[in-house]
């Protein structure tokens, strides 16, 4: 499953964040719930709109955005 098929960019949405197609649930949201410890259980519980997919796509759009990410190393040395 690719995220763009469940992702979605909107400028009148959440002010074009990334959210969860037909919902205003933003990726980063979703990420957060999932770095504060709930599982996919929790969240499917406390918003019984989204699936498994919905989550797993939120994951995948966030590691495509990682992937994509240009680190350049300074020298602080000077």
């Amino acid at each position: 499953m690719n995220s763009e098929d469940r992702i979605t960019i909107d400028a009148g949405t959440l002010a074009g964040k990334p959210i969860i197609k037909g919902s205003r649930i933003a990726v980063e949201f979703i990420i957060g719930l999932l770095a504060n410890g709930w599982s996919h259980e929790d969240i499917l519980r406390n918003y019984p709109g989204l699936t498994t997919e919905d989550i797993l796509a939120c994951l995948g759009y966030a590691r495509s955005v990682l992937q994509a990410e240009k680190v350049y190393p300074l020298d602080l040395r000077t």
